[in-house]
């Protein structure tokens, strides 16, 4: 979608297309399901978890710190990554409502 045309949409559909975006890759959804068993994580650690190399996996760990669903703290030379987790429930809510409010026929072909 070009960039000017995101401006005809409503933000809460934007808000759902630029989450399913950053969850639209199966590494994010591995580095998401890594890190929501941690406190906190230094990427070194998701780089040895996952089949990708470094650069890969910053990333990946960019898209999703982008969107907002994981944050990240320098700590000396390594940056420590942890699920945000208001942002975790905003896009739940988020999703849950769309999916609530778009009801789809049975009947449909």
């Amino acid at each position: 979608m070009g960039l000017s045309k995101t401006e005809k949409f409503t933000i809460q559909q934007n808000e759902i297309a630029l989450l399913n975006k950053a969850l639209g890759h199966p590494a994010r959804i591995a580095i998401l399901e890594y890190l929501a068993g941690r406190n906190s994580c230094v990427c070194g650690d998701i780089v040895e978890e996952l089949p990708l190399s470094q650069s890969t996996v910053s990333q990946h760990l960019k898209e999703l710190k982008k969107v907002g669903l994981i944050k990240g703290a320098i700590e000396g030379p390594s940056v420590c990554y942890c699920i945000d987790a208001e942002a975790w429930k905003k896009a739940e809510h988020l999703l849950k409502r769309f999916y609530e409010e778009v009801q789809v026929s049975m009947n449909c072909c």
